[in-house]
């Protein structure tokens, strides 16, 4: 009996020393952190949060034809990421914002996802509407993974081989505090599920389902639907902690976490208002635990697992 009980310990000893390790982190980032500088971008954010949402500019960008469209979303999201660093190289002194190379980068990523946001592909699938929407779905976030991770890579291997390919590697990494971090995620997303805004956006699925008749759709078209709207997962991750924190880290150190996670919270306009308010604590997060491990994994699995959470919450 003492055995068994000893055993039924082990496990929750274990998962809670592992996410020592998470709080670890945390707390480091925080005692280091420029107070000041945290409170003046949190505060930029929030500015920003307030106008997207007060004059709908996420609307009034998405009703604009291709050149227009990436145009504006440039607009949005350059400040998002430009205007942290700004405040970051004036109260820490840093000198990098001279660094040809910082600036390239700096004023490239804005770009790179703006072309995400605004690039449409069109294939004539099938004859009939509904489906031939459905299968162009379909294929549209793998093609973005492709597109996003080649732009990358030509970016780390013409000056940034010196380190593993922006957060790929798996070597000790630590599983199971992103499994329970996870866990501590679900009631947080059904509470949110019975909100009329949510329930606007979830399932991504109505955005197809409604154009195929009923009783078409069936379970496998539903699990490939989901299973390529994970991998726009797989681009975010790379893009923002990959990218944004591991390739900006070599000047900014730790400061390379908070303009990742203002700009995070910048494509998030036109989601419900508390999915956006919490992306940037969570890309802050996010942020340090991929400061700390190098590794982008961890937290793909968070987020890739609270965005099929939201799917189905939504469909419920």
């Amino acid at each position: 009996m003492r055995m068994e009980q000893e055993s039924l310990k082990k496990p929750k000893i274990f998962y809670f020393r592992h996410l020592q390790t998470v709080i670890h982190y945390i707390k480091d980032y925080y005692n280091q952190a420029n107070k000041p500088l945290v409170l003046l971008i949190s505060l930029f954010t929030a500015i920003m949060v307030f106008l997207n949402y007060h004059f709908r500019l996420d609307d009034t960008i998405r009703n604009n034809p291709f050149p227009v469209k990436l145009f504006l979303w440039y607009g949005v999201f350059a400040p998002s990421f430009l205007v942290p660093y700004l405040f970051t190289s004036l109260l820490q002194k840093g000198t990098y914002i001279k660094d040809e190379r910082f600036l390239l980068l700096a004023l490239l990523a804005p770009l790179i996802f703006s072309i995400k946001m605004t690039a449409g592909f069109h294939f004539q699938f099938s004859s009939d509407a509904g489906w031939n929407s459905y299968w162009n779905q379909v294929a549209y976030w793998p093609q973005l993974v492709l597109i996003i991770f080649t732009v990358l890579y030509i970016i780390w291997k013409t000056i940034d081989r010196q380190q593993p390919f922006y957060g790929m590697i798996t070597k000790a990494v630590k599983w199971k505090p992103y499994w329970l971090m996870l866990l501590i995620m679900v009631p947080l997303i059904a509470a949110a599920a019975t909100q009329k805004d949510f329930q606007e956006v979830y399932p991504k699925l109505q955005s197809v389902q409604g154009l195929i008749s009923d009783g078409q759709l069936s379970w496998w078209h539903q699990l490939l639907f989901e299973l390529s709207y994970g991998t726009d997962f797989i681009t975010i991750e790379f893009f923002f902690r990959g990218f944004l924190v591991l390739a900006f880290v070599k000047w900014a150190g730790k400061d390379a976490i908070l303009p990742m996670a203002c700009f995070y919270c910048s494509i998030h306009f036109g989601k419900p208002l508390g999915e956006c308010i919490s992306s940037y604590f969570g890309g802050i997060l996010l942020g340090i635990i991929v400061y700390n491990t190098r590794s982008v994994w961890g937290g793909l699995i968070v987020h890739l697992g609270i965005a099929w959470l939201m799917e189905l919450a939504g469909s419920v």
